[in-house]
């Protein structure tokens, strides 16, 4: 999975980098490695709100795309609420393409039917 990192209004330092491999290496393992996730954190300016740290991740698959969001007084904490959340979705969309495919398969038969009936004799 291919990880990026964006910083609006915030500097992107190799700490951060780091905490944002460590947290979604989890969902790394769950998706294909054609996967891309995109991380951006920032910091709301406006005075009034008190919890102005803010975790963005989008993580696109093949066929889905899967967001979450998360703002907090601690950069840190919204990082780990937004990777726990994005992790809850990745493990819903893994079943419901389970639960489809299981759907579509026939169902099995027992060993040495082949599935044509023998002609009773005459």
């Amino acid at each position: 999975m291919r990880i990026e990192v964006k910083g609006r209004n915030i500097p992107v330092s190799e700490d951060l980098r780091e905490l944002v491999q460590r947290r979604f290496r989890v969902i790394g393992r769950q998706v294909s490695e054609l996967a891309e996730l995109e991380v951006e954190v920032f910091e709301e300016q406006n005075p009034s709100i008190a919890e102005s740290q803010v975790a963005e991740a989008t993580l696109h698959l093949k066929g889905v795309t899967l967001r979450a969001r998360h703002a907090s007084r601690d950069l840190k904490h919204s990082l780990g609420v937004v990777s726990d959340e994005l992790g809850v979705q990745v493990k819903r969309h893994r079943e419901k393409r389970r639960r489809r495919r299981e759907a579509r398969e026939p169902a099995t038969l027992p060993d040495g039917v082949a599935g044509v009936q023998p002609l009773a004799d005459a």
